[in-house]
């Protein structure tokens, strides 16, 4: 599955919604599950989605720091444009 256009292996996925889930995201976690279930391949994540997962990756396994990387430039992309 592709988040954020990164590849992001299926368990990864479903380790992720695990960690949204602990912390009260449960509506972001849900739009991951949903959308493996799915078996989709891009997933539309929202402005508030992407952040959610930012707070969660906080200090991120290896695994998921590509994904972390590209939103936080994305989050610093649309600070400057002024679009938060």
């Amino acid at each position: 599955m592709m988040l954020a256009g990164v590849p992001v292996r299926d368990r990864d996925v479903l380790a992720l919604a695990e960690l949204l889930r602990g912390r009260g995201f449960e509506d972001t976690a849900e739009v991951l599950v949903v959308a493996l279930e799915a078996q989709q391949t891009l997933v539309a994540l929202t402005i508030e989605d992407r952040e959610r997962i930012l707070r969660v990756l906080d200090d991120p396994p290896e695994r998921f720091a590509e994904l972390r990387g590209v939103l936080v430039s994305e989050h610093v992309w649309r600070g400057r444009e002024r679009l938060v």
